[in-house]
Formats: C-alpha cells, sequence, structure tokens
C-alpha cells in the first residue's frame, strides 16, 4: 500500500471513532487529542495531516458525512481536496485527488463543483441571528482555517520579526492595527525567545479591536469580570499603563493561573487576580461574557453542529445577568465594556438594548473607532471576512 493509501486508511479509521460524537461533544477538541495520544503510530508529521483533514471534515460535515457510509474513498478524496494548502497536506493532497482541478475558494464554486448545497454548511438558524455569516465573503472566511494573530507587547518590533526571519517564518503587520502580527507560517511561537521574553501574545485580531474600539483610557482602575486566561486582561493592562490597574477574576482557577503565568511572563505588574468577585467600584469593567462560541467557528467548526437556537437563547440570558451583576461595580462617570465572540444578535445587541431598558443610568456610546466593522443598533459586529478574524461583538455604555 502507498503512503497516501496508508494516510487514508489511518483518516477514515479516526473518523470513524469520533463520528459518535462530532453532533454531542461541545469538547470535542480533546476528544481528538486524546486520539492521537492513544494513537502512537501516528508521527508528529501525520498527526498535522490528520489534524486538519478532520478539521476540514468538521467544517464541510453535511458534505461529507453522507459519503462515509456510500463510498468511504469518495468522503476522503473531497476531504483532501477541500483541505488547506499546507506543508502537513501537500503530498497527500496530490496523491489523492492530485488529477481534480484546483480547489476554488468560495463556497458557491467549491459546491457547484461537488454538485452541493452551500446552505447546508452553517445550522439553519444562524440566518436569523446573523444574516451576514450565512453569504459571502462571511461564509467563505468562515469555511478558511483560522489565521495565527499575535499581539505585540514591545515598541521593539524589530526583535520579534528577525527572530521570525531567522526561522525562515514570514509575517504581516495588520494595516489596522500595528500592534497585531499575522504569522503566515505554520509553527510554534512558544518555543521562541520573543515569547519566553513577553514580546507577544497569541491574540486573534478581532479580540484585540474591542479594546482598541471601546478607547480605553490610559490610567484608571479596571475589572476583567471575566477573565478567563487573561488574553484581554494583558492588552488591558498594556492600554492603561503603569499608572492604571487591573483587577480580573474568573470562575475557573486554571485559567486564572494560566493568567498569573502569562503577567508574569509579559512582565505586567499592574494586573490583580482576585480568588473571589469584585466588591468595589471601578472605572472600567470590562464583561467578555461566556457565550455560544459562533464567532470560533473558524477555529471550533464542530460548534456548529453542537450548538442549537435553544442554547444560544439560554446564553443571551445568563449574558444579562452577567451584564446587571457587574454593572454595580461601574462608578458613576465609568464605563462599561460588554464582549462576545457570538456571532447572533441575541446574544450581542439585542442582549445590550435589553439591558439598557432596565438600567436607565447607563447610556450607549460611539465607538473611538469602528475599524470597518458593522454597527449594530448596540454595539460593533467584528465579522470574520473584512480583517481575517474571527467573529466578535463589542459595545460600549457609560455610566451617568
Amino acid at each position: 500500500m502507498s503512503l497516501a493509501g496508508s494516510q487514508q486508511k489511518v483518516f477514515l479509521r479516526l473518523l470513524s471513532a469520533l463520528r459518535p460524537h462530532w453532533q454531542r461533544d461541545a469538547n470535542l477538541p480533546a476528544r481528538i487529542q486524546s486520539l492521537f495520544a492513544a494513537s502512537r503510530a501516528i508521527g508528529s508529521r501525520d498527526r498535522r495531516l490528520h489534524r486538519e483533514l478532520i478539521y476540514t471534515t468538521l467544517r464541510f460535515l453535511p458534505w461529507i458525512e453522507p459519503l462515509l457510509d456510500t463510498d468511504p474513498a469518495r468522503a476522503a478524496q473531497v476531504t483532501a481536496w477541500l483541505a488547506a494548502d499546507l506543508p502537513a497536506t501537500r503530498a497527500y493532497r496530490a496523491a489523492t485527488c492530485g488529477d481534480w482541478p484546483a480547489c476554488p475558494p468560495a463556497v458557491a464554486a467549491k459546491a457547484a463543483q461537488l454538485g452541493a448545497d452551500a446552505a447546508a454548511l452553517l445550522p439553519a438558524w444562524i440566518g436569523r441571528h446573523c444574516a451576514e455569516a450565512a453569504v459571502a465573503p462571511n461564509l467563505d472566511a468562515l469555511h478558511t482555517r483560522a489565521s495565527l494573530w499575535l499581539r505585540l507587547q514591545t515598541p521593539d518590533t524589530a526583535r520579534v520579526l528577525d527572530e521570525f526571519t531567522a526561522n525562515g517564518w514570514t509575517s504581516r503587520c495588520a494595516e489596522i492595527l500595528p500592534s497585531a502580527l499575522e504569522l503566515l507560517a505554520e509553527a510554534d511561537v512558544t518555543k521562541t525567545k520573543a515569547w519566553a521574553d513577553g514580546l507577544l501574545e497569541v491574540q486573534d485580531l478581532g479580540s484585540q479591536l474591542i479594546l482598541e474600539s471601546a478607547g480605553v483610557a490610559s490610567r484608571g482602575r479596571w475589572l476583567d469580570a471575566c477573565a478567563g486566561a487573561g488574553g484581554k486582561t494583558l492588552q488591558l493592562a498594556a492600554l492603561l499603563g503603569p499608572s492604571g490597574h487591573v483587577d480580573a477574576h474568573d470562575i475557573r482557577p486554571t485559567a486564572l493561573r494560566e493568567l498569573e503565568a502569562r503577567a508574569r511572563r509579559a512582565g505586567l505588574g499592574n494586573i490583580a487576580i482576585l480568588a473571589a468577585p469584585a466588591t468595589g467600584v471601578y472605572d472600567g469593567v470590562l464583561v467578555d461574557a461566556p457565550c455560544s462560541g459562533s464567532g470560533t467557528w473558524r477555529r471550533a467548526p464542530h460548534l456548529k453542529w453542537t450548538t442549537s437556537a435553544g442554547q444560544v437563547t439560554q446564553a443571551a440570558e445568563k449574558q444579562l445577568a452577567l451584564l446587571a451583576q457587574f454593572a454595580a461595580r461601574v462608578r458613576p462617570g465609568g464605563q462599561l465594556v460588554y464582549a462576545t465572540c457570538s456571532l447572533s444578535r441575541f446574544e450581542n445587541e439585542e442582549a445590550v438594548t435589553a439591558f439598557l431598558a432596565a438600567h436607565p443610568d447607563f447610556d450607549l456610546e460611539a465607538p473611538a473607532r469602528d475599524f470597518g466593522a458593522i454597527r449594530r443598533s448596540a454595539g460593533l459586529a467584528i465579522l470574520p471576512a473584512p480583517h481575517n478574524t474571527d467573529g466578535f461583538f463589542v459595545a460600549s455604555l457609560r455610566r451617568r
């Protein structure tokens, strides 16, 4: 059997193990990692290949899954054709479907080539939640690999770029935000000296635009109420400067431990980790609320199939409760920034509108910069296509 034939056999075996779970397990990436760990015969190079093939399958599941029952070899060919052209996939794609026409970038053109239905690639409910996601160019962006964006934590960009160049890595700075850097090579930045010295952090460009659009002023005392592992916490601390301060809290202790390590590596001494919810008042509060995660479908395509409209509604109810809870921590004249990584208007502008109706002491503020994002009735929708990002929403509110 050829190398490509052997790889295809392993790939189909992996799909068989994952298939009972991929429409019900919201933690599927951990399951994939466990599957790789249990398959010692799969080397690191083949893991990169199979990871890309698995995630391609999840992105295009309605096109590929039916073929697994009728023609598994065809399913593997279609998956290889749709997969990104990467060093890890190139030889396999050439051997598996090398005589096929080049795979077009647009979803509509892919669908026409395969005789498939482009609309089937997203859950039916998304059209009611975010009409722009269901059509080009956002539909196309949602079905490509997510880019690796970095946030530079130093004005001396040459130190970072010189190391990347020495490693043979190409990158580009975002035109709209010079501190954001897209790494165009497949590389592990956590092995670099720049990472060890705290000169950069992994953070999607769309995520970086949230605080930039809110116009956070330097200095001041802020609360990051749902800090998680702290990507935005670190950015907020940098924006506030050494005269500012950030208290960070999250209900997950493991996330806070990671945040503490990242803050130490970045050399940021103006962050305090709160073991219990904050009780004081602040100049500003960031509520980066837990959400359905529909804005992350590029990097977590399984969420398309494990998330229901009912779950989105439940998430919106929790988000409204969090907004009400942490609004009490904003001093008069202070700023409340609400953000999600959701595409759904129910979790986004409608949650903000409901909050404002119940809290007349808060007013909606216009964004300091919109970066070309869509201005909704109550905030900014940062969609994937314009700047090659994940999807986000942000609203800035001011207490009277």
